[in-house]
């Protein structure tokens, strides 16, 4: 009779350690930062850019799948190194210069800091029971650091993860307070959810900005393939596609799209070799972005990798069809989208889509 109880003394204290765990995260994710600008005597240029990324399936209609994420980030200009001075903080300088493909000094390259949480539901979140053949409630929290480079019409990124899958996400507690605060039904299954399970990832991404033209008015186009892979316990997967823009003094960067690692970092303006935002026209155009992904693993829908969970059967071909449109103004950029992605596992009954919206500010 007390083995019950010890096991649920250990799964609370491993509960407890692992929100400790992330406060602390939360903690140096704000600090970073801030520690950076204290070196601004000694550096220029340090995190001057914030972006908030939000996504909810209420823009497409539905409560269910891929129903709500945020990602909060700071990036760094992109700036080639000054002989005389190095504008990355020194800690990212022995990561960035072993790096494949970002690790050229002559390149200009930027940092990333990001700390997000995204949550999954089945469709019918109004039941206790566990809906087997329904995608499991999931949460995960993460906070990510990303290595950027860019060298001509070309974009590299490695991002790497750490966070929780499970309870320790705060996933429930971040929806339930949603839901009452907008007076919605709260979701009954979140018993059934996956259990906690330590998170980490690698992610690679490479752009090529292509194809680019513009008239004597402003009015133009452009097209940035791209390529990719992430490897880890939350995903396993290969993806490829490209986006198609076109509109206004559209600017010198690598496009916009959803939450993904490696996508986009610093939008709100692209920095030339002095660093000068001020440049940077007024624009506003559309994108298109398709993307199409191999996935060998989802924790999402397989289920915790070391304990029994709830599973389904997922999908090994998923893609996304994003439309959208993107508004910089000085120091500011805004863009508002639909993600319509196929079915992610065989007892799916449709494809659903969700809407995005970021705004980044540069400082």
């Amino acid at each position: 009779m007390q083995i019950p109880l010890l096991s649920r003394r250990i799964n609370c204290i491993l509960y407890l350690d692992l929100k400790i765990t992330f406060l602390t995260i939360l903690t140096l994710f704000f600090l970073l930062p801030s520690s950076a600008f204290a070196e601004k005597e000694k550096k220029e240029n340090v995190f001057n850019t914030f972006t908030l990324y939000w996504e909810n399936d209420t823009f497409g209609g539905t409560d269910s799948n891929y129903t709500n994420g945020i990602q909060l980030s700071w990036s760094t200009p992109y700036l080639t190194n000054n002989p005389k001075d190095e504008h990355l903080p020194g800690w990212s300088y022995p990561v960035i210069n072993r790096l494949p493909f970002v690790k050229n000094p002559t390149a200009q390259r930027a940092i990333s800091l990001s700390l997000g949480q995204l949550m999954f539901t089945p469709e019918d979140t109004q039941t206790k029971e566990l809906i087997e053949d329904d995608r499991p409630y999931a949460g995960y929290l993460y906070f990510g650091v990303g290595f950027n480079s860019i060298l001509s019409n070309r974009k590299d990124t490695w991002q790497f993860n750490v966070g929780v899958v499970g309870p320790a996400s705060l996933a429930q507690e971040t929806q339930d307070f949603v839901h009452d605060l907008i007076d919605s039904p709260r979701a009954q299954g979140w018993d059934n959810q996956l259990q906690n399970e330590p998170a980490i990832e690698a992610v690679y991404e490479t752009k090529w900005r292509m194809l680019y033209s513009q008239n004597h008015n402003g009015f133009g186009y452009d097209l940035i393939p791209h390529i990719g892979g992430r490897l880890g316990n939350v995903n396993i997967n290969a993806n490829c596609g490209a986006e198609f823009r076109l509109g206004w003094f559209i600017p010198g960067d690598f496009g916009s799209c959803p939450i993904r690692p490696g996508c986009d970092i610093n939008p709100a303006s692209y920095h030339d070799k002095t660093g000068d935002f001020r440049r940077i026209r007024t624009s506003v155009h559309l994108f298109t972005i398709l993307d199409s992904r191999l996935v060998l693993r989802d924790i999402f829908l397989d289920g915790n990798t070391f304990k029994e969970s709830h599973s389904v059967d997922k999908k090994y071909f998923v893609a996304d069809l994003t439309v959208g449109i993107a508004v910089n103004y000085r120091r500011c950029k805004f863009s508002f989208a639909y993600t319509f992605r196929t079915k992610e596992f065989e007892e799916q009954r449709d494809p659903y889509a969700f809407g995005s919206f970021t705004i980044a500010f540069t400082y």
